[in-house]
């Protein structure tokens, strides 16, 4: 299985999902829940994370992690491992509680997080769990609005702030905000590069050089090796008149640099695979 690519360093933010061993619960009562929400709090604490929002579903679960120390996989070791083996002992059971790696998402703080942190609690609206934010309970809605009591391990400081300095203002201005998502019913993943990114093409470039050798370790997916790389249309524009040296160089381009496959090129140009290798081997 093709290991995720993790990009870390200090500062990152992530949207975090992990899902439950062939798309069973993780969940299965609030007692549960509560044991997740009580580890969270402890890596929290004992990684230096900041949670700006989460949401519990039944067999998967959404956070929003900054992280000023660069250490996301140590955590979400911790995270995964003890709430796993503390539920094997609740329900008797032994075994895979989640299914494989965690999935990260590197996101851009100031142009997505604020967006991202208003998907996640309304995950259960999308699923159909509930009809209003204000129902489900395992999420940080409520606590961002101050409706119920915040855990110590949530910020919602920077969340809040963006709406205003005032904490009543700010709440509301929160809450409409949320409600104009659901009227959208747009996704944030649209934007997503390479399956680990959601950024600007500055962002996405910065990103790319932090990568270095790992762009090139063949166990990763290849489009989380080469994120952040053009789109073919963009190195082949349509309708674009290319001469045939101009053509060939930027096939061995987009095969030698970006890590298109022959068959995508040949798609692109019209020409078969057998072609743009006879073109490649030339």
């Amino acid at each position: 299985m093709a290991r995720p690519l993790r990009i870390e360093f200090p500062g990152a933010v992530y949207h975090v999902t992990s899902r439950g061993n062939a798309r069973a619960d993780i969940f299965v009562d609030d007692h549960d829940r509560e044991l997740f929400l009580k580890v969270l709090g402890q890596v929290v604490w004992s990684c230096n994370w900041l949670c700006h929002a989460y949401c519990l579903m039944d067999n998967h679960y959404h956070l929003l992690i900054e992280t000023p120390e660069g250490n996301l996989s140590a955590g979400m070791r911790q995270l995964n491992g003890v709430y796993t083996q503390a539920y094997n002992r609740t329900h008797e059971q032994d075994g895979h509680v989640f299914k494989g790696r965690f999935k990260a998402v590197l996101v851009e703080k100031e142009n997505h997080l604020l967006e991202l942190c208003r998907y996640i609690v309304l995950n259960p609206l999308r699923a159909g769990m509930v009809k209003r934010p204000d129902d489900h309970p395992w999420s940080s809605y409520l606590a961002t609005l101050g409706q119920v009591d915040c855990p110590a391990f949530l910020v919602t400081s920077w969340l809040l702030g963006n709406f205003g300095t005032a904490p009543t203002e700010a709440r509301q201005r929160y809450r409409q905000f949320v409600a104009e998502g659901i009227m959208q019913g747009a996704s944030p993943w649209a934007q997503l590069s390479g399956q680990v990114l959601l950024g600007s093409a500055e962002f996405i470039r910065q990103t790319r050089e932090r990568l270095g050798d790992k762009g090139v370790i063949q166990e990763i997916p290849r489009e989380q090796r080469h994120v952040g790389r053009p789109k073919l249309t963009e190195l082949f524009p349509p309708r674009a008149v290319l001469s045939k040296p101009e053509r060939n160089r930027l096939i061995l381009l987009a095969h030698g640099q970006y890590g298109y496959a022959l068959k995508e090129i040949g798609q692109v140009l019209g020409l078969h695979y057998t072609t743009i290798s006879k073109i490649i081997n030339h």
